[in-house]
């Protein structure tokens, strides 16, 4: 099933719906439900883009890049990649287990040595 066909059946909550989404050109039509939905211009072969268009397109690329980077760590556990097979109930245990470990390695540590 495609993302944006499962978004719209998920019957997303009024605080999602209110909240800023960045989508890429898969979700068309996302803006009439979600009013504060950005997605890129798209080029037609009458209509190509202005350079201001496509320096909006590259600002909202830069931006969905950090997410589609961070989705592709939590793939690499497979969680999310194959059908979840073992209890329904310890799914969301394990993928705050699986976020919790990106996060540690998202986050610098201190390395301070005590030097003032």
């Amino acid at each position: 099933m495609h993302d944006f066909r499962l978004f719209k059946n998920s019957n997303p909550t009024k605080k999602i719906l209110m909240s800023r989404v960045l989508a890429d050109l898969g979700y068309l039509g996302i803006d009439k439900i979600c009013p504060n939905a950005t997605i890129p211009n798209k080029k037609t072969k009458k209509k190509p883009l202005t350079k201001e268009e496509k320096k909006e397109n590259h600002k909202l690329s830069s931006n969905r890049i950090i997410i589609e980077n961070i989705n592709a760590k939590i793939k690499v556990f497979k969680i999310t990649k194959y059908p979840y097979r073992n209890r329904r109930k310890r799914f969301g245990l394990r993928m705050n287990l699986i976020c919790a470990i990106i996060n540690l390695d998202l986050i610098p540590l201190n390395t301070d040595s005590g030097k003032d």
